[in-house]
């Protein structure tokens, strides 16, 4: 069988437009060139088994006549030790296939989109996200998940901690071990290795909220923020705050179409992990909202920013005016949170578990199922109307007391 019967300058002159019609043009040992008026095409003809088969070999001039003549050469090659060709290649490409989607980003997208996204708060996932992206996936992310080692997540962890960013390595390794777990659960890896990295990295800094806790500071903040002199948004925002203790984001993010007026709640959902939640309000709640109403209504935020059209006020906006009030290093916008859980625990006497469903936390039952946004909806509902009027006490100056007298029994 003759081999290698064209030129170059021949393979470049057989056109369509020159022959007129299909034609194909051999160059011997099976290998031809497929000229069509679409395009024209290298292909090898052969026969296994005998049957008579087709390869493809690439698009002419992308594919030169050399890169053809080397592709017919080891398909001949794989034909001599009895193998299909075009089967050879369809198990090699769905080896990459598989490959491909068993590598540590294609497995750690599939677990953003399947479970993170829909399992944390819309301000947590995105930031994630990044963090792979940034770390991760430069250098783990086209490796094999089955092939990844516990030296190179320490490699990746060990960039960021010698920037000095210790809680952010604590966070991506965490988010690692996740994607692992969730590709030992899909059988793309057998297991996490991030198990082998404990207690290797620096313990990260623990981050204290400045909040204050005796009645007596209580007293003296909640007298300062009644005679703020601020915008009256923010000024609103800072009487609610103590009130109904959610953590910042969640309270600038207020809506007037979350307020039901008769029934007394608000109905949001968490921006730590986007859960439902019913906030009872209280009597003196209400009233802060009814006042503000005939200036903020026209927006859909209650407490809608200054700066820019559609948007809430800034998630800093109450430290920022805590701190120009004297309260700096003593109370931040999340030291209510603190504030509040320490007085109802320790002073009112109030059920942890009820007091952890009002912060937004996830509380589960015996049975490990977390409870529905209106569990405890009336003893909720009675600790937050008797927290308003402890506060409204302690701001007027009264004689308080412990007031709690059912929750715990």
């Amino acid at each position: 069988m003759s081999m290698n019967k064209l030129t170059a300058s021949q393979a470049k002159a057989a056109t369509f437009k020159r022959y007129g019609k299909t034609t194909k043009v051999s160059d011997g040992g099976g290998l031809y060139l497929h000229v069509q008026p679409s395009g024209r095409y290298w292909r090898m003809k052969y026969r296994i088994g005998g049957k008579e088969r087709t390869l493809s070999l690439g698009v002419y001039p992308d594919v030169s006549l050399q890169a053809a003549r080397e592709g017919r050469d080891n398909a001949r090659a794989l034909l001599a030790d009895g193998i299909d060709p075009v089967e050879h290649r369809r198990q090699r490409e769905a080896e990459q296939e598989r490959a491909a989607a068993n590598t540590f980003e294609a497995v750690a997208m599939e677990w953003y989109e399947e479970v993170h996204r829909k399992s944390v708060g819309a301000t947590t996932h995105p930031k994630n996200r990044r963090r792979l992206e940034m770390y991760a996936f430069p250098v783990l992310g086209r490796r094999p998940m089955a092939e990844i080692e516990p030296p190179e997540v320490l490699d990746v962890l060990r960039r960021i901690e010698r920037k000095g960013h210790v809680d952010n390595a604590h966070r991506l390794k965490t988010l690692i071990g996740q994607v692992f777990r969730y590709g030992v659960s899909t059988g793309r890896a057998s297991r996490d290795v991030t198990a082998d990295l404990k207690g290797i990295l620096p313990p990260p800094d623990v981050k204290h909220h400045a909040a204050v806790i005796t009645p007596d500071e209580i007293a003296e903040l909640l007298r300062a923020i009644e005679g703020y002199e601020g915008t009256p948004t923010v000024c609103a925002a800072l009487k609610l705050a103590p009130m109904v203790f959610l953590r910042p984001g969640d309270l600038r993010q207020m809506r007037w179409d979350e307020i039901d007026w008769e029934a007394a709640t608000w109905s949001t959902e968490t921006t730590k992990n986007g859960d439902p939640l019913v906030v009872p309000l209280a009597r003196q709640a209400l009233t802060i909202l009814r006042e503000l109403e005939p200036l903020n209504g026209r927006h859909p935020w209650v407490f809608p920013s200054l700066h820019g059209k559609g948007r809430p006020m800034s998630n800093n906006a109450l430290t920022a005016a805590l701190n120009r009030m004297g309260f700096k290093d003593q109370m931040t916008g999340h030291g209510f949170r603190a504030m509040a859980k320490t007085v109802l625990t320790e002073r009112l006497g109030f059920r942890t578990d009820i007091i952890e469903m009002q912060m937004g936390h996830r509380v589960a039952d015996v049975h490990g199922r977390a409870y529905n946004r209106t569990t405890w909806l009336p003893e909720r509902r009675d600790m937050m109307q008797q927290w308003a009027d402890y506060l409204e006490n302690l701001r007027d100056g009264g004689n308080v007391v412990p007031i709690h007298q059912t929750a715990s029994e």
